[in-house]
């Protein structure tokens, strides 16, 4: 008999909670990773880089495989073994995201903290270049470009009390990356998009951005 999982989707309540702690200098705190099995129909199952299925495959991960999830986040939907949801887990040890629906945790909630506790990524909207991910162990950020599209991705980033936007270029061109140093106060927030533009050292227009990404500096 096929077994079930109930799920939770959560709204945009935890989004603006979070992004309010970054403005207002306070930390949301993480509980435990959970962990979780993928089921699939026998395929290894995706890990993406950012939460949706247009992200690029860093690797796979066989069904049937033990996983550790540090945080869950919504994201792009997707119809898997349980259902349909816009829940995505972030499990370190893979670098990326699996899709919530291909995986079995035993519990009709959220099993994990928000993602934005060192551990974050994103994907700029839309059929565009820009990827990137946030470093909170040592504060770097890795901008990947992953096509042509005439744009240079770009991350925006704001620091705790609204400072900013400060960015991370990567003008490269098409399957390149970029792993660059900022500075961000250790246990302090930042707030992060993926966007692509035009490379300039003036204000950019920014374009096809993600939504917002609160990160943490471990």
């Amino acid at each position: 008999m096929k077994r079930s999982k109930l799920r939770r989707i959560a709204g945009s309540g935890l989004v603006m909670a979070a992004v309010g702690a970054l403005l207002t200098g306070g930390a949301i705190e993480a509980s435990a990773a959970a962990s979780g099995t993928v089921k699939t129909a026998g395929d290894p199952l995706n890990v993406r880089r950012a939460p949706t299925a247009s992200a690029t495959a860093v690797k796979t991960v066989a069904n049937g495989a033990t996983v550790t999830i540090d945080c869950q986040i919504n994201g792009a939907s997707v119809t898997g073994t349980y259902g349909t949801s816009t829940l995505w887990d972030y499990v370190p040890a893979l670098g990326g995201y699996i899709s919530d629906t291909y995986v079995f945790t035993n519990s009709d909630t959220r099993i994990a903290p928000d993602c934005g506790v060192g551990s974050g990524s994103g994907q700029c909207a839309d059929a565009c270049a820009g990827e990137a991910q946030y470093r909170g162990s040592d504060s770097h950020f890795l901008v990947y470009d992953t096509n042509s599209d005439g744009y240079s991705a770009v991350v925006a980033y704001w620091l705790k009390g609204g400072a900013g936007p400060f960015y991370v270029w990567n003008s490269g061109g098409e399957g390149t990356k970029v792993d660059k140093a900022v500075s961000v106060p250790h246990g302090t927030w930042l707030f992060y998009k993926v966007c692509v533009a035009n490379y300039t050292t003036a204000k950019p227009d920014l374009k096809s951005c993600s939504d917002g990404i609160t990160d943490y500096a471990a």
